[in-house]
């Protein structure tokens, strides 16, 4: 049996680390215009479904050209408008890391339709956020004076409150001040009364 002294081992190892090494970086360069695309075209999908677009990777695009218009406010923040009014990004934190989501509201504040998603939270949990019921909670309520806010036991007839995520309450909180900073952000756009952030409201659930 033929023996390979250290210095061959250690090359021999070198060389093949390299080699995979670069491997995997042509493959990944190679990927990131089909990952940047995917990425694009589930952005588009989660725009649509906010105003009632069903759509799938193949259509997404032709889809959001036909119902989508990017624009943004002369500070530069982006938001997109659509026949029945506008979309608005939202962007915040949860307790495992990012959430984010889009509102879709009429010219006068009513929540049209909404949809979260997040990187890392609990499934059955805080990562609730992302189904399509959490979601459905927000539809008919309102973002024009104030932001809505979750809450435990929320009380469905006002349009300013939603049922919190049951076991969740970092995440509510962060969806909270997510919705807050939103309304902050885009009070001109909803023709907000009220100064932004004037209206106190609370970004942490209420028993």
């Amino acid at each position: 049996m033929k023996k390979f002294s250290n210095r061959y081992i250690f090359i021999y190892s070198t060389v093949l680390v390299a080699i995979v090494a670069v491997i995997l970086s042509v493959v990944s360069v190679s990927l990131k215009p089909l990952q940047e695309r995917n990425q694009r075209v589930e952005t588009k999908q989660m725009l649509l479904r906010t105003i009632g677009v069903e759509s799938t990777k193949d259509n997404a695009e032709d889809l959001y050209a036909q119902h989508i218009t990017e624009t943004q406010l002369p500070d530069g923040k982006p938001y997109f408008s659509f026949e029945g009014g506008v979309v608005i990004p939202l962007r915040g934190t949860g307790l495992w890391g990012p959430i984010w989501g889009y509102m879709a509201l009429d010219p006068e504040g009513n929540v049209l339709g909404a949809v979260f998603d997040h990187k890392g939270e609990t499934p059955g949990l805080g990562g609730e956020i992302s189904t399509d019921k959490f979601a459905a909670r927000f539809v008919g309520k309102k973002m024009d004076t104030q932001p809505i806010q979750l809450k435990k036991h929320a009380d469905k007839e006002d349009k300013y409150q939603v049922d919190a995520i049951s076991g969740g309450t970092m995440t509510s909180n962060g969806v909270t001040a997510m919705l807050q900073s939103a309304f902050d952000d885009y009070a001109s756009l909803l023709g907000s009364t009220t100064v932004p952030g004037s209206g106190q409201p609370s970004n942490t659930i209420q028993q």
